[in-house]
């Protein structure tokens, strides 16, 4: 019985210290509507997992696509999701709107 004990705490302390983690990320949040990002620079901390909540707010399909971070997320108009990052080095990385490739352009920005 006291084996069964231990376990549920060490249980209970893992699943209290991830929470405690996920509500340490960054979370930032982008719009897109139509091939407009908002906003089109996102400032990011080095070094420190992130999130970003993406939303399409416009009348057509968009989809966050970063080829040097290989991130990718379709939304459908209307729709909301997400993405988690890995902590990145300090630089820029590019993303963008793949149905709207000519005005969808922006960076994100870990510093």
């Amino acid at each position: 019985m006291t084996s069964l004990r231990l376990t549920a705490a060490a249980l209970l302390a893992g699943l209290l210290s991830a929470s405690a983690l996920a509500d340490d990320m960054p979370v930032f949040k982008l719009q897109m509507k139509d091939g407009q990002l908002n906003p089109a620079r996102l400032m990011v901390p080095a070094g420190k997992k992130f999130k970003i909540e993406v939303m399409n707010v416009g009348k057509t399909p968009a989809e966050f696509e970063s080829i040097p971070l290989r991130k990718e997320k379709v939304l459908g108009p209307g729709a909301e999701s997400f993405l988690v990052f890995q902590p990145l080095s300090p630089g820029e990385y590019k993303f963008f709107d793949d149905f709207h490739p000519k005005t969808g352009q922006g960076v994100i920005v870990a510093k």
